[in-house]
């Protein structure tokens, strides 16, 4: 079982048609406890990561905590590398993330992660993308990956 089976559950999702799971098997950590169902699948030469904002993800304005927009922004990155390369997303770190917050996220609406690659080295990805409701952009950002030790 590679690492990425052992930590990730990566299935088509029963519930969404053309999506999949993106699940952390311990759902005990931050992906499961704090951000709730995930849900990725591939467009073209992108990913999109999909949660479900509730008002726990909320701030005292009643729009999404910019802390949940990181977030997502983060782990879409790891969705990304998974879907459109060959690497194992579970032993990565993100080594930078730019972000620009541009709109307010609302709850009861999907907000959604859209990543590309711009390159792919031996050891780093760097990814860029645009976290959006609909056609409404809430932010853009562009980051750095560092991928596993090869053993």
């Amino acid at each position: 079982m590679s690492v990425d089976e052992q930590f990730f559950e990566y299935r088509e999702h029963p519930g969404h048609p053309g999506w999949h799971m993106w699940r952390l098997r311990d759902e005990t950590r931050f992906n499961g406890v704090v951000m709730g169902e995930l849900i990725t699948r591939v467009e073209g030469s992108r990913c999109r990561l999909r949660m479900f904002p509730e008002r726990k993800h909320t701030n005292l304005q009643e729009m999404i905590h910019g802390a949940v927009t990181l977030a997502l922004i983060d782990i879409s990155l790891f969705s990304a590398m998974r879907t459109l390369t060959t690497g194992d997303p579970g032993p990565a770190v993100t080594l930078e993330l730019s972000t620009q917050f541009i709109g307010a996220g609302k709850p009861g609406q999907p907000l959604d992660s859209v990543v590309e690659i711009v390159r792919e080295t031996g050891r780093l990805l760097f990814l860029r993308g645009d976290v959006v409701q609909g056609d409404h952009v809430v932010a853009a950002f562009s980051g750095m990956v560092r991928k596993a030790n090869r053993r």
